[in-house]
């Protein structure tokens, strides 16, 4: 039986491009998210010539339109959806008394908004009614920094999202979680490592119903 497709938002050449070939290479079309074109595209020409099934779909997360148009082509083109990975982020130095108010909702519109659109567009084109919806959190959820404030706010603001999806979504066949990384991503600890990460993601997405949780703590 052939597998649902694994719609990736938020690639780029770490844990996004390791997303995608994780979901590739266990069977499942790819749909790659992402602003910068060219970049998708060499992506998916890495994917495919290793016999992979993946497609770009250039688009910003902070286009609420634009992105409910890409993933619902997505799964148009390579089949109901059976993952969706919320993964875009938006990373801006900045603290709580020099905040722009612009800058701000724009932060929050990838980090939050967009993750919100994910979800309501992907949900009722679930293969069957059931999949993982999996979404990027981060440590700062727990512990804000002063010199991230944006990202801690949006990051805190993501993990109550999911865990009250996680809990409306109780006795269907969804499985929604955030996976807190609290660490740094491509650093010198190779748990932290894109790969690494990556396969978390899918066992979480192959994870026995009686086993799921909305949150894992990647420490």
């Amino acid at each position: 039986m052939t597998k649902g497709s694994a719609l990736i938002v938020g690639v780029g050449p770490g844990l996004g491009l390791a997303l995608a070939a994780a979901f590739a290479g266990d069977g499942h079309p790819v749909g790659l998210f992402g602003r910068d074109a060219a970049r998708l595209d060499t992506h998916v020409s890495e994917l495919t010539a290793e016999g992979r099934t993946a497609r770009a779909y250039p688009v910003d997360a902070a286009d609420p339109e634009g992105l409910e148009a890409a993933l619902t082509r997505a799964a148009d083109e390579l089949g109901s959806p059976e993952v969706l990975v919320y993964n875009a982020a938006l990373m801006r130095a900045d603290t709580p008394t020099e905040l722009d108010a612009r800058e701000f909702a724009h932060t929050l519109a990838v980090n939050v908004t967009g993750a919100v659109v994910a979800a309501r567009t992907v949900l009722p084109l679930l293969r069957d009614g059931r999949g993982s919806l999996l979404f990027t959190g981060g440590g700062l959820a727990l512990d804000p920094s002063p010199e991230y404030t944006s990202l801690s706010a949006g990051k805190a603001s993501l993990r109550a999202y999911v865990q009250a999806l996680h809990k409306q979504q109780q006795g269907s066949d969804v499985h929604v979680t955030t996976v807190t990384v609290s660490g740094s991503i491509g650093g010198d600890n190779p748990r932290f490592s894109p790969g690494t990460l990556a396969a978390a993601y899918l066992n979480l997405h192959q994870q026995p119903q009686d086993q799921w949780q909305a949150e894992l703590l990647y420490t």
